[in-house]
């Protein structure tokens, strides 16, 4: 019963694993049903399986990148239009554009350039200076309450799913790594084929050992098929 169990794939591994355990558990043969081996070789398939298709990333980075545009519009149109409004000095309240104005100064006219880090740390603060209540009477003197509103809204929805995004890549990578539970499962595999092996004369382990052998003779087959098919001209 030879396999180099490090060539075969992550699928054929579970495969020849799982079918391993449901052939030795079957009933068919006692004395495998509660071997010390079987019983951690199931052990050690039951973390293989959690985590050998776990993704390394929560796959929130599209919602992220897009909360951000979606938040760099909002400044960048409230910005613009102080710019704008605060150069026509024979408009009314040009002097609050011109205040407020000041205030994104303050704070970086180049934030929605800036590291989703540093972004949301400027803009909390640009935010709060903007909520004065002097500020906020400029605002409305502008009717820009609706567009401050919107920027506000826009980055806090940021912030939420940015913070999923965090939390979700956090747990992922507290997950015992799946190259780490697959060594601990080959070798219990291994160790588990090596005890049918030595006992493959005995009358009571004969046809377990046959039955388990032809397992791993299609995992053996599926990796060399694997490696022809990648090894012929397109």
């Amino acid at each position: 019963m030879k396999i180099s169990l490090q060539r075969v794939s992550t699928k054929d591994l579970a495969t020849l694993t799982e079918r391993t355990i449901t052939v030795s558990t079957s009933g068919k043969y006692p004395m495998l049903a509660n071997h010390p081996l079987m019983n951690e070789l199931t052990t050690h398939y039951a973390d293989y399986d959690a985590v050998y298709t776990k993704k390394s990333f929560s796959g929130k980075g599209k919602d992220v990148a897009a909360a951000d545009h979606d938040r760099d519009i909002a400044f960048s149109s409230l910005k613009a239009f102080l710019n704008g409004y605060r150069q026509v000095f024979s408009v009314p309240n040009y002097q609050d554009a011109e205040d407020l104005y000041q205030i994104f100064v303050q704070f970086g006219l180049d934030l929605d350039r800036m590291s989703y880090s540093s972004q949301t740390a400027q803009m909390k603060k640009l935010i709060e200076e903007l909520q004065f209540p002097a500020n906020t009477q400029k605002i409305a003197n502008l009717s820009l309450s609706v567009a401050f509103a919107e920027m506000k809204t826009r980055h806090e929805y940021f912030e939420d799913i940015f913070e999923e995004q965090t939390e979700a890549n956090a747990g992922l990578r507290q997950m015992e790594s799946a190259s780490s539970v697959r060594r601990s499962l080959e070798k219990t595999l291994r160790s588990y084929f090596n005890i049918l092996t030595a006992m493959k004369e005995v009358p009571d382990w004969k046809d377990a050992y046959a039955e388990v052998n032809e397992l791993v003779k299609a995992a053996k087959n599926s990796t060399i098929d694997r490696k022809k098919s990648a090894d012929e001209p397109e």
